[in-house]
């Protein structure tokens, strides 16, 4: 590419002023950006490593192999799911009293994002808390090759720091030579009828190579304890919205979201029980097939430690197959002072899984 570091630093360190969100009142899917060059992925990985020289190496992480009896003819779709932390959130208002300063620059900070997403390479990036989309993820992941949406809550608690980047949000990218957008709804989530502060993007694509459709959608739910009802409500919603997109689960559906929700509540429940016949992805993990992670954030704030499972990747049972996941960190791996920290950039774990339709598909059970 002749001059490639150059203009990859160049990429990574370039930054729009916090009206940046504002100049997109519509937040309607990125243009094809034609114009911009393509970045070579290893040289972007290389050069995030350069900026992350000083600072602890990347976790290792292993995939678990959970392949069926089941051939596929075609690659494995490969889905990640990722709460990235707020930038404005994560330094102004989180708290985590055990993370130094310094860990949270976000010079640094957005590297260790890049770094897991380039590392794992997923075909689909679901995301929460992302409040650096036009200037930080938009440009650089479009040079990847990958379209993306951005949807920002319309009440963003980012909005209260001093000095933010403009609202966070939930943003989903696919890369544009293995998909084919067939269309997109940004969903705002209702509760008891009244409109809320959280959203969905869900997206209809064809794959290129098999011509077979599927929905792929991202969400962020209300968190907080005593907030289990509404959540409850709006994953409602949700389920309604999707049923409607996909025709009565007639496409393939992957939801990937925070539900900031452990598996008792009753949002979950909705999810296990709906009748578009959905499993969680990261349970086959699990000895007997049916129990979710002991986690997937973990963090210490002024109220205390904080270890939960709030991260799902669900899919339609009848028509995809797991492939493979990636494990979760290790309680030595994230060590004492638990998430984040030098070595992980967010609170929350990402969960990647490799997906692949089943040849024939199961009518509904």
């Amino acid at each position: 590419m002749g001059n490639g570091t150059s203009r990859l630093y160049s990429a990574l360190a370039k930054t729009l002023n916090s009206s940046a969100a504002s100049q997109h009142p519509e937040y309607l899917v990125s243009p094809d950006p034609e114009h911009l060059e393509p970045i070579d992925p290893k040289e972007l990985l290389e050069e995030c490593r350069a900026v992350l020289h000083t600072r602890p190496p990347r976790f290792q992480r292993d995939f678990v192999d959970l392949r069926t009896d089941c051939p596929s003819s075609h690659p494995p779709i490969r889905v990640m799911q990722w709460n990235i932390l707020a930038q404005a959130l994560g330094e102004g208002k989180d708290n985590f009293v055990q993370c130094p300063v310094e860990a949270l620059k976000w010079e640094e900070r957005k590297c260790l994002i890049l770094e897991e997403i380039l590392a794992y390479q997923p075909d689909i990036l679901c995301l929460q808390e992302v409040d650096h989309y036009f200037d930080t993820f938009q440009p650089l992941l479009s040079r990847l090759g990958y379209q993306g949406t951005f949807f920002p809550k319309p009440w963003s608690p980012c909005l209260d720091v001093e000095h933010n980047n403009g609202p966070d949000g939930c943003a989903l990218f696919f890369l544009q030579n293995r998909f084919k957008l067939v269309n997109s709804a940004n969903i705002r989530l209702t509760a008891m009828t009244l409109k809320t502060n959280q959203v969905a993007i869900a997206q209809t694509l064809e794959c290129k190579e098999s011509g077979r459709q599927f929905c792929i959608a991202v969400t962020h739910l209300k968190a907080r304890t005593g907030w289990e009802r509404f959540r409850s409500a709006q994953g409602c919603d949700l389920l309604q919205n999707l049923q409607n997109i996909t025709q009565g689960a007639k496409i393939p559906l992957i939801v990937c979201g925070d539900f900031n929700a452990e598996p008792t509540e009753e949002v979950y429940k909705h999810f296990a029980s709906s009748s578009l016949n959905l499993n969680s992805a990261y349970k086959l993990l699990s000895a007997d097939g049916q129990s979710e992670p002991p986690y997937t954030t973990w963090k210490i704030r002024t109220s205390g430690e904080c270890r939960h499972t709030l991260d799902y990747i669900w899919y339609s049972k009848h028509a995809l197959s797991v492939k493979s996941a990636l494990d979760l960190l290790t309680e030595e791996q994230i060590g004492p002072n638990r998430l984040p920290s030098f070595n992980y950039p967010s609170d929350h774990l990402s969960l990647v899984c490799d997906f692949s339709f089943n040849e024939e598909p199961d009518g509904l059970l």
